[in-house]
């Protein structure tokens, strides 16, 4: 029996007041069986396309977490986190389920402790104040390697971030 549980379901027809550059995230959550969310990033629109199912989608250049997790009567069968950044029209991307068209990948973990363990990282930077959707891409980078491999990653610091938003700034 196949399972449709790490691919999209066929494309529906959208809403036309959805813009086509967007990048689509489908979220789905049944208690207990299905959970996808976003934990954090800034969609500029949103749409449920029924009770359980819901769509958001990324401007180009946004970075957002996807969080899924699945389970079946033997426990735990899905736990991921991606952080991606949106993709524009015309810009190479890799795919990801339930992710349309896909995005660049930042940080890609499974297996619950190391998502467990990026999740308190992203708790770390709100605790800085900072937004974790202006982080440097870098940094997620950082941590998917650190992680990858079992070692402490480092942690984010705000001259770390100052630093950012300047090079953003001269590179915009």
């Amino acid at each position: 029996m196949t399972s449709n549980l790490h691919r999209p379901r066929a494309t529906r027809a959208l809403p036309g007041d959805i813009p086509r550059d967007l990048t689509l995230v489908e979220l789905t959550w049944r208690e207990g069986e299905i959970e996808n969310w976003v934990r954090f990033g800034r969609p500029v629109c949103g749409r449920y396309l029924d009770r359980q199912t819901r769509l958001l989608g990324f401007a180009p250049g946004s970075i957002f977490a996807f969080v899924r997790w699945a389970s079946n009567a033997y426990g735990t069968v899905v736990s991921r986190l991606d952080i991606v950044s949106a993709i524009g029209p015309g810009v190479a991307f890799q795919t990801l389920p339930f992710v349309t068209p896909g995005g660049e990948l930042l940080l890609h973990i499974h297996g619950w402790p190391k998502v467990e363990r990026v999740l308190q990282c992203i708790d770390a930077v709100e605790a800085l104040a900072i937004d974790p959707a202006d982080v440097s891409p870098d940094y997620w980078r950082h941590l998917h390697n650190r992680l990858s491999v079992s070692q402490e990653p480092h942690p984010y610091t705000r001259l770390q971030h100052n630093a950012w938003l300047k090079r953003r700034k001269v590179l915009s």
